[in-house]
């Protein structure tokens, strides 16, 4: 198999192939559905494994999803009233405009930079 490596000679941190990792590890996604957080702790292992091959480039680039100690993890903060009001402040941040300061349904794409009628008529915003 070529990414088993318990030991970790090879990729300096003990390696495994996908669905081959040990009991009592999980990655940030699988200890978030428990409801837990890492807590700090450092990576103990990672699986890697081979992403889509690119169309271009025809490589296969390798993916790695590192591994908590579920023993060590702690559970997730609950959510304060205060920290709703920052998340809430944020994503209206993210859904307004800063050319026209209009706030919309959805969030300005970060590749426009501004809503998408500001983008299709720039020269609306200069008369």
């Amino acid at each position: 198999m070529k990414f088993y490596d318990p030991t970790g000679e090879t990729f300096g941190i003990p390696t495994y192939p996908r669905r081959l990792a040990p009991e009592g590890l999980a990655t940030r996604r699988q200890l978030r559905a428990r409801g837990l957080r890492p807590n700090g702790q450092d990576v103990v292992a990672q699986i890697l494994w081979h992403g889509r091959r690119d169309p271009l480039t025809r490589v296969r680039p390798i993916r790695a999803a590192y591994l908590y100690r579920i023993d060590l993890a702690a559970p997730v903060r609950p959510m304060t009233p205060g920290r709703m009001r920052a998340v809430a402040a944020m994503m209206r941040a993210r859904r307004t405009c800063p050319d026209c300061h209009v706030t919309y349904d959805f969030v300005i794409p970060t590749s426009l930079g501004c809503c998408p009628g500001c983008a299709d008529d720039p020269a609306a915003l200069a008369a």
